[in-house]
C-alpha cells in the first residue's frame, strides 16, 4: 500500500499560498479577531506549515493526478527529440530513390529491347527495375504505416500547459477544502484564546 503524498519542495510555495487563502477565509478569519495580538493567527499558521505532509495527504489523489501530468508534461521534450532521427527521412526518401530509379531501368531496358540489342543488358537492367520497383512499394507501405503510428501516439501524446495548469488547480481547491481549512477548524476549536467553547 502506497504511503500518504508528500509534498515536494517546488510546491511549497503553492502550499502557503493556499495557507493563505485558507487563514482568510471567513469562519477562520471572524475566529482570530477573538486574539487582537494576532499571535492565534501565528500560531494556526505554524502549525500548519509543521503538518504540510499530514495536509497535503487529505488532497493525496488530486496532488498525485497533478504531479502525474507535470511528469509527463516535463518528459514531452525528450519524446519531441527523440523523433528527429534518421528513421523517418528514410522512411521518405527510400520510396521516392527507389521509385525514380526503377522507372530509370525500366525505360532503358525496355528501350534496349526495342533495338535488339544481342547481349544480356535489357533484360538485367527490366529485372533491376522491376525489383526497385518493388522496394519502392515495400517501402512506402512501411511510411504510411509509421505515419499512422505517429498520428495515434500524438493523439494520446502528452498533456498540455493548460491540463496541467488545470489539475495544478484542482489540486488547490482539494488542498483548501479537504485539508487545510479542516485542520484550521480544528486547531481553532482545541485553542483556548479562540474556541467557542470555554477552556477547560
Amino acid at each position: 500500500m502506497a504511503g500518504p503524498s508528500r509534498l515536494h519542495p517546488e510546491d511549497r510555495a503553492d502550499y502557503e499560498a493556499v495557507l493563505d487563502l485558507a487563514l482568510g477565509a471567513a469562519d477562520v478569519r471572524g475566529a482570530l479577531l477573538a486574539d487582537p495580538t494576532g499571535r492565534a493567527a501565528g500560531r494556526l499558521r505554524a502549525r500548519a506549515l509543521a503538518d504540510t505532509d499530514g495536509i497535503t495527504a487529505a488532497a493525496g489523489d488530486a496532488y498525485d493526478a497533478y504531479l502525474a501530468l507535470r511528469s509527463a508534461a516535463h518528459d514531452a521534450p525528450r519524446y519531441r527529440a527523440s523523433e528527429g532521427t534518421l528513421v523517418p527521412a528514410l522512411l521518405v526518401l527510400t520510396p521516392l530513390v527507389a521509385a525514380v530509379s526503377a522507372a530509370v531501368l525500366l525505360l532503358l531496358g525496355y528501350a534496349l529491347k526495342l533495338t535488339d540489342t544481342p547481349d544480356a543488358l535489357p533484360g538485367s537492367l527490366v529485372t533491376a527495375g522491376w525489383v526497385l520497383a518493388l522496394v519502392a512499394a515495400v517501402s512506402a507501405l512501411a511510411g504510411l504505416v509509421a505515419l499512422v503510428g505517429t498520428a495515434v501516439r500524438r493523439h494520446g501524446g502528452p498533456p498540455s500547459a493548460e491540463h496541467v495548469e488545470q489539475a495544478r488547480l484542482a489540486w488547490h481547491q482539494a488542498l483548501l477544502d479537504h485539508g487545510l481549512l479542516p485542520h484550521l477548524r480544528r486547531h481553532i476549536e482545541e485553542d483556548p484564546f479562540l474556541s467557542s467553547s470555554p477552556p477547560r
